[in-house]
C-alpha cells in the first residue's frame, strides 16, 4: 500500500530507532532462542504476486491462499477486499475475503515466535506492517515466509519484491505498529500450529457463515481434533451437519455434546431431531433433560426447552 520510496524511507528511519533500542520480542529470541525451533526455515514454494498500488491486501492473501492448495487471483481478489475510500483493504475484508475463498482465516498470537513457530511448521503468515509512523501510518500487507534466527532475519514477499529478508527488530516495530495482525489462511481441514482455542473457535464459526455446511462440518470436526472438549464447536458441528442434511449425523453430534457438557442447548436440539424423526419418547427424554439443566444453571433457555417439552408431549 506504500511506493517503494515510502518503503524506503520508512525502513531507513526504523532502522535508526531500531539502533538505539531492540525490541522484547526480537531480545527475547536473541538471548534465548528456543531450543525446538529450526534455527533457520525458507518456504521457497510460496507464490509470489507483485501487487499494484495500494494492492498488498489482494495480493498478500492470493499469496496465502494459493500455497493452502486453494485457487485465488489477486486482481478478482482485490474485488472482494479492497475498499477504495480507504485506499487499501481492512483486517475484516482480508479475514472475510478468505473465508468467501473456501479458506478458514485464523488469527495468531500477537508473538513473533509464533510467527516463525508458524512458517515452521509449513504456513505462510499473512502480517500487517505500519511502515510509516504512529501519528502517519503507511499500513502494508506482506506475507512472511521464513526467518534465520542466527542472522536475526525476517523473510517476506512484500510488495514487488518477493524476497525481502527484514531485520527481526525492523519488523517488530513495524508489526507492532500495525497491532500485531497476523493470520494464517487455511483450508477447513487443518489448524493453525500456533493457534489459540479461542481464536480458532472464532475462525471456525465466522467460516461457518460463509461456507458451505459439509465444509463448516469439517472446520468443526478439525477443531475438535485438537480441543475435544470445546461445547461451541460440537453444537456448531451439529447445526452444521443439520443443514447439510445429514440428521442422523447431526443427532448423533448433539447427543455427544450434550452428554458430555450437559448443554441445555444440546438438549433441546436433540429433543427437536428426535421428535423429527419419530423418537417421541427420546425427544421426551431430552427435553426433560434440557429443561432440568435449564432450570439449574442456564435459565435463559428455559422457555425453548418447555416448549420442546410440550412438542414433545403433543400426540396430535
Amino acid at each position: 500500500m506504500i511506493t517503494r520510496a515510502c518503503a524506503a524511507l520508512a525502513a531507513l528511519l526504523l532502522s535508526g530507532c531500531a539502533s538505539v533500542f531492540t525490541p522484547p520480542q526480537t531480545a527475547a529470541l536473541q538471548t534465548r532462542p528456543p531450543q525446538d525451533l529450526a534455527p533457520r526455515v525458507e518456504r521457497a514454494e510460496v507464490p509470489f504476486f507483485a501487487q499494484e498500488r495500494d494492492h498488498c491486501g489482494p495480493a498478500a492473501l492470493a499469496m496465502a491462499l494459493v500455497h493452502a492448495g486453494i485457487p485465488a487471483d489477486p486482481d478478482r481478489l482485490a474485488d472482494a477486499v479492497f475498499l477504495p475510500s480507504r485506499a487499501g483493504s481492512l483486517q475484516l475484508e482480508m479475514i472475510g475475503g478468505a473465508r468467501r475463498q473456501g479458506a478458514v482465516a485464523t488469527r495468531l498470537p500477537r508473538e513473533l515466535e509464533a510467527l516463525l513457530r508458524e512458517v515452521a511448521a509449513g504456513h505462510p503468515v499473512v502480517v500487517l506492517q505500519n511502515l510509516g509512523l504512529e501519528w502517519f501510518p503507511r499500513w502494508h500487507y506482506a506475507v512472511v515466509i521464513g526467518y534465520d534466527v542466527g542472522r536475526h532475519e525476517i523473510l517476506l514477499r512484500s510488495g514487488t519484491t518477493p524476497r525481502v529478508a527484514l531485520p527481526l527488530r525492523t519488523f517488530e516495530y513495524t508489526w507492532a505498529r500495525g497491532g500485531h495482525w497476523a493470520i494464517a489462511v487455511l483450508p477447513p481441514d487443518r489448524l493453525p500450529a500456533t493457534a489459540l482455542q479461542a481464536d480458532a473457535q472464532d475462525a471456525a464459526i465466522g467460516f461457518e457463515r460463509a461456507a458451505p455446511p459439509a465444509r463448516a462440518a469439517l472446520a468443526y470436526r478439525t477443531l475438535l481434533a485438537r480441543w475435544p472438549d470445546n461445547l461451541l464447536a460440537g453444537i456448531g458441528l451439529g447445526n452444521a451437519l443439520n443443514a447439510g442434511g445429514d440428521a442422523a449425523g447431526a443427532r448423533a453430534a448433539f447427543e455427544a455434546v450434550a452428554t458430555r457438557h450437559d448443554s441445555a442447548v444440546a438438549w433441546i436440539n436433540l429433543a427437536r431431531l428426535r421428535l423429527d424423526a419419530g423418537d417421541r419418547a427420546g425427544a421426551r427424554k431430552a427435553a426433560q433433560r434440557g429443561l432440568q439443566r435449564a432450570n439449574t444453571a442456564e435459565p435463559a433457555w428455559r422457555d425453548a426447552a418447555a416448549a420442546a417439552l410440550a412438542a414433545a408431549d403433543d400426540r396430535h
